[in-house]
């Protein structure tokens, strides 16, 4: 049976772009999908930008080894592509003597995860780079920086397109099933209403990639994660900040705390908070703002009263709920399902940016046959 176009990826964010431009690059006929206007318009949008150094991540999780491995990828991109992007360094910062041992653990996380550069710093070095900062020791992490992300989103579009890919938007895939011959039927909603086939599906679709996984027959429900919506809210600084660096305090569970971020032009940002919900949504809830100056005074002291303003929301697509084990990130192949031609991306959430060059990679090596 002969199909419309061999492959579709589903999700115009910085992932499924990334995705794209590889499959394009290899000589596939590729087409992009995306239900919203343009690229980049959820998570890939929303988010705080960091270029992650791998620090955190359960040692041999795709998230340490992908995020590794995406960072080196990513800043040589930035160089060579000429994207807006500073390698800052960051400070994690204990508050308390009990978080101390906890930057140790942290340390030794990263060394096995191969990021070798961190420095364990006492209070008086730490407040020798950052004379602002209170805390009672710190970590340095110098391999940490900041990215332009839609700058990126638009090279990756760009070589994606160069290479022949095409991307159509206001087209929200509806439903879809596995043929018994090979490839898939789908079918697209949007004002161009449609139905297409493909030999390969790439499902990057971010938010709700479990749901719509489960919108196309034949791939086993077994295989297919929950889905969650952890929702994280940011404040803006009015003024200038007196950090260099950013600044994270000791990660908690859903997330890494309100941290200190900085753009490329020097604005600070805090954020996220954490907020279970149920629906997608955007809106701000400048009721939020009382628990930031009680979490950013911890680390910084000196900030001042009405000194945040509402910024801005992003949520972050997870496949564990509120009181599990945070989940790795879910590449799932034929392997995985045993549905040739497909690959399922769940759960992409942070360090998803910094790795996403290396999801590309390992996207393609689990389409191929074992």
């Amino acid at each position: 049976m002969s199909t419309d176009i061999d492959c579709i990826v589903v999700g115009a964010g910085v992932v499924g772009l990334a995705i794209a431009r590889a499959l394009a690059l290899s000589g596939r006929e590729v087409m992009v999908v995306e239900s919203a206007e343009g690229i980049g318009t959820g998570t890939s949008a929303r988010n705080s930008e960091v270029i992650h150094a791998g620090i955190y991540y359960p040692a041999g999780s795709l998230k340490a080894k992908l995020c590794v491995q995406g960072r080196h990828l990513l800043y040589a991109y930035c160089a060579a592509h000429g994207i807006g992007h500073k390698r800052l360094g960051k400070l994690i910062v204990a508050t308390s003597e009990e978080e101390i041992s906890t930057l140790g653990g942290i340390m030794e996380k990263a060394r096995i995860n191969g990021v070798d550069d961190m420095e364990l710093l006492t209070a008086a070095q730490a407040q020798a780079l950052e004379p602002a900062l209170s805390c009672t020791a710190a970590l340095l992490s110098p391999s940490t920086g900041i990215v332009d992300s839609h700058g990126l989103m638009l090279a990756y579009q760009g070589e994606a397109e160069n290479a022949g890919a095409q991307c159509v938007f206001h087209t929200p895939l509806l439903s879809g099933k596995v043929r018994t011959s090979g490839g898939f039927d789908l079918q697209f909603g949007g004002v161009d209403a449609m139905t297409l086939s493909c030999n390969v599906l790439i499902n990057a679709s971010g938010l709700h990639a479990p749901t719509l996984a489960r919108n196309i027959q034949g791939i086993p429900a077994a295989s297919i994660p929950n889905e969650y919506l952890c929702k994280g809210s940011y404040f803006t600084l009015q003024g200038r900040a007196p950090f260099t660096r950013l600044i994270y305090p000791t990660p908690h569970h859903a997330g890494l705390g309100v941290h200190l971020g900085l753009d490329l032009g020097g604005q600070a940002k805090f954020g996220p908070d954490t907020e279970w919900i149920e629906r997608v949504d955007y809106d701000i809830d400048p009721e939020r703002c009382a628990g930031f100056y009680e979490a950013v005074r911890t680390y910084w002291p000196g900030l001042r009263d009405g000194a945040l303003s509402p910024g801005y929301t992003g949520i972050r697509p997870k496949i564990s709920g509120p009181h599990e084990p945070a989940a790795d990130f879910m590449i799932a192949g034929p392997a995985t399902h045993g549905v040739p031609g497909l690959v399922n991306l769940f759960g992409i959430e942070s360090p998803g940016l910094t790795s996403s060059l290396a999801i590309a990679q390992e996207t393609l090596l689990r389409l191929q046959p074992n």
